[in-house]
């Protein structure tokens, strides 16, 4: 099965919901741990515990991870292989961008067969141009994994660029939802190659002539729960596209542990809201 199959089964059998794996500093004090790779391994151990086998996918942001050096990396690789045991998507939140063979050791690393950060989808930056993520969505297609590509983000200094305009009038960030939308247009159910568009971007689709529902894609909305995307500023946002979004929460969720029962029904929570919001 295609990425795209797999994530849309996956969100029918346990809702709409992707948990963020974020580990900061911050985090792993209130939960009692060091801020160190065996309080990383600890947190990471909790999570996909907790939540493995029971949400659709989870999302490990690899720069917590890689704050930790070698030790901090191994660590992203056993959730990427817990998330194999335990039948969870794995979402790699590494933002990877670059050009021509650079980018092409990227996919090697998060997208090839075999390699142990190679989860199931990998979040990429197009801002050099969406060509020159060419390597990556071959080895994505190719493997039978997907791609999440920035295109509406919340921060507030993405729409300097997302929302500039081309010499043709079009906006970027619609330019990009054209060109994912160009790699699913054959995909039966729906196609592999994603983007990711920020749960609290508000109309901004609208205003910059994004046409989200032609993307035949799965769309993955940061920011639900504790940075304030409901179920109001989800219709506000995707509109008729609610169905391909995979919302992700992580401090709503993450604040509920160390407790795994605790994580465990925030999560569920979690996904029940999701799915009334958009299913």
């Amino acid at each position: 099965m295609t990425f795209g199959e797999r994530l849309a089964a996956a969100m029918d059998e346990h809702g709409p919901l992707c948990v963020g794996i974020d580990p900061h500093a911050s985090l792993l004090a209130d939960w009692g741990l060091p801020d160190d790779a065996s309080g990383l391994r600890s947190f990471a151990r909790t999570v996909m515990e907790a939540v493995g086998g029971r949400v659709a996918a989870v999302k490990p942001q690899a720069a917590f991870f890689e704050r930790h050096g070698s030790a901090g990396v191994a660590v992203l690789e056993e959730v990427v292989a817990a998330g194999r045991e335990t039948g969870t998507l794995v979402v790699v939140d590494a933002k990877r961008g670059d050009i021509g063979s650079t980018m092409g050791a990227y996919a090697d690393a998060f997208l090839r067969d075999g390699s142990p950060l190679a989860g199931d989808a990998l979040t990429v930056s197009p801002y050099l141009g969406f060509g020159s993520l060419d390597p990556a969505v071959d080895l994505a297609l190719s493997s039978g994994r997907g791609l999440f590509v920035l295109c509406l983000t919340s921060n507030a200094e993405g729409a300097q660029v997302q929302h500039a305009r081309t010499a043709e009038g079009a906006s970027v960030a619609a330019v990009m939802a054209a060109r994912a939308a160009a790699l699913n247009a054959d995909a039966a159910v729906m196609g592999s190659i994603g983007l990711v568009v920020g749960a609290t971007v508000g109309d901004a689709a609208a205003r910059t002539g994004t046409d989200l529902s032609a993307v035949n894609g799965p769309l993955l909305a940061p920011g639900v729960g504790a940075q304030g995307a409901g179920a109001d500023e989800l219709a506000a946002v995707f509109g008729p596209a609610r169905r391909q979004v995979l919302a992700s929460s992580s401090r709503g969720v993450l604040r509920a542990g160390p407790d795994v029962a605790g994580l465990r029904k925030a999560a569920l929570d979690a996904s029940s809201e999701a799915a009334a919001a958009l299913r």
